[in-house]
């Protein structure tokens, strides 16, 4: 180990930053943070430089940097940071600072420094670090940018609240053991619902003692898993799904997203796929409530989003009469990921001003929409689950008025590498199905913006197929070309 990680409390310490540029104001701001006390030494100062000096009341030293007339400074100094772009400058800082045993980092120079800093995430009292031994900066942001997001906000007001319950769960639990299993019990419900923290410590203690008990209702999570990315979940799903106990699963549902899952939890297949229903809706209901009142924290997890046409209204009203506590974490509907990963936008100034989601995945859906108002031009129409049902999606939209010419694409594994976007015409939308031996899951979109697609696809694992239709430059007509 070739640096050795430490915190440094600088608070009302006398540090030192000899430059006035772009750099020293960055590290006067870091500084600042940690309440050091700051003196600059430079030939010039910024403008941002000049507003921190001025706020913060710090003295600026407008002169030309020597060991003798900066010596009684550098006496002083807790460490010193050399922020300039002349090297023969910070080796100069650099020798003087060694030379008092003052800690000294030159920024991007790790032969002239005794120190170097690390990327940071701040939740104080809690930091993280990140150093990559000086090498690379970048990669240390980058890395410090993945963490980051995972962690929650709430983390400072977690510590601040286990620091004052120390001395009660000091006093309640006479060993070892039990303090370290009700610790791991409140923090790891304090990540996962923020609300905990707000709650007072003889709260917590009581709901705690009713699980032990054997008598605590657990919760469910209705978890919208989006179109299929792993990367699009929200950041609160992944939270979710890495603290579940069980987690039950449609089959739409990614292997990419079941793999972010804790690996300790239960995972439970209730998916349902056309002429495949292998888990009723009443089961995955019974079997929602039944893990909630062992007590377990249980994601419903959904693809696309669970209150578009997930059915997850009606899961949550089989919660409310169960008496089982839950909570919604939305996730990207499909006809939003999966337009996007298509370079469809459902909108556009030019070519439509509305967009319309339906369902086709039974007869009794079909029978209740409203044709006239679909088949309306300059607007988009997402279609879910329509596979099966194309060909009565088509004659009825041109019974209704829409032109046969309209353009039309299919999103088949839509924001999935072996995602396929075939173009073509309503009129050829149940030709291209079989010609192109599309599945599910797959969402038809037809309108004028899916000629878009032809320019403004940019997903780089996307296949663009089919007999596409293009607008000419003013837009009147329509003209089909052939896409090899």
């Amino acid at each position: 180990m070739e640096y050795f990680p430490i915190t440094v409390r600088l608070q009302d310490q006398q540090c030192i930053i000899v430059g006035g540029g772009e750099i020293a104001h960055r590290k006067l701001k870091s500084l600042l943070k940690a309440q050091a006390k700051v003196s600059l030494i430079a030939l010039d100062f910024s403008l941002d430089v000049r507003a921190l000096a001025e706020q913060y009341q710090l003295p600026l030293y407008q002169q030309d940097f020597n060991e003798k007339l900066s010596g009684k400074l550098l006496d002083e100094a807790y460490l010193v940071i050399a922020a300039t772009d002349n090297r023969e400058l910070n080796q100069q800082v650099s020798v003087a600072a060694r030379r008092r045993r003052v800690w000294v980092n030159v920024v991007d120079d790790l032969d002239l420094s005794t120190f170097i800093m690390p990327a940071i995430i701040d939740r104080s009292p809690l930091l993280v670090a990140i150093s990559t031994g000086g090498v690379s900066p970048v990669l240390a942001r980058k890395i410090r940018e993945k963490i980051e997001w995972l962690l929650p906000t709430n983390l400072g007001q977690l510590l601040s609240k286990l620091k004052a319950y120390r001395p009660r769960i000091k006093k309640k639990f006479p060993d070892l053991k039990s303090k370290r299993d009700f610790s791991e019990w409140y923090i790891e419900q304090a990540i996962t619902d923020p609300t905990v923290i707000k709650n007072g410590f003889d709260a917590n203690l009581e709901t705690y003692q009713a699980i032990n008990a054997g008598n605590q209702k657990g919760k469910v999570y209705l978890v919208g898993a989006g179109p299929g990315d792993a990367e699009l979940l929200t950041v609160k799903a992944l939270k979710v799904l890495q603290t579940a106990d069980v987690v039950l699963h449609d089959a739409l549902v990614s292997e990419q997203i079941l793999e972010q899952v804790r690996r300790d939890a239960t995972l439970v297949h209730v998916g349902k796929r056309a002429h495949n229903h292998s888990v009723t809706q009443d089961e995955t209901n019974r079997l929602l409530v039944q893990y909630a009142k062992q007590g377990l924290s249980v994601v419903r997890l959904k693809g696309g989003d669970p209150f578009i046409f997930g059915r997850g209204g009606e899961e949550l009203e089989v919660l409310v009469a169960a008496g089982i506590d839950y909570e919604v974490v939305p996730g990207i509907t499909a006809a939003s990921g999966c337009a996007s990963y298509a370079g469809i936008p459902l909108t556009h100034r030019d070519y439509a001003q509305t967009v319309m989601f339906i369902t086709a995945h039974c007869a009794n859906s079909i029978d209740k929409l409203n044709w006239q108002s679909l088949a309306r031009e300059k607007q988009t129409v997402a279609i879910y689950m329509g596979l099966l049902r194309n060909e009565t999606l088509v004659s009825n939209l041109m019974e209704h008025g829409r032109d046969g010419a309209t353009p039309i694409a299919i999103i088949e594994n839509g924001t999935l590498p072996e995602q396929r976007v075939v173009r073509g015409t309503l009129q050829q939308l149940s030709g291209l199905v079989k010609q192109y031996q599309i599945v599910s899951p797959a969402l038809i979109v037809f309108g004028e913006v899916t000629v878009l697609a032809d320019r403004l696809g940019w997903y780089q694992h996307s296949t663009l197929l089919g007999a596409q239709v293009k607008l000419s430059e003013n837009d009147e007509d329509l003209v089909l070309r052939k896409v090899s």
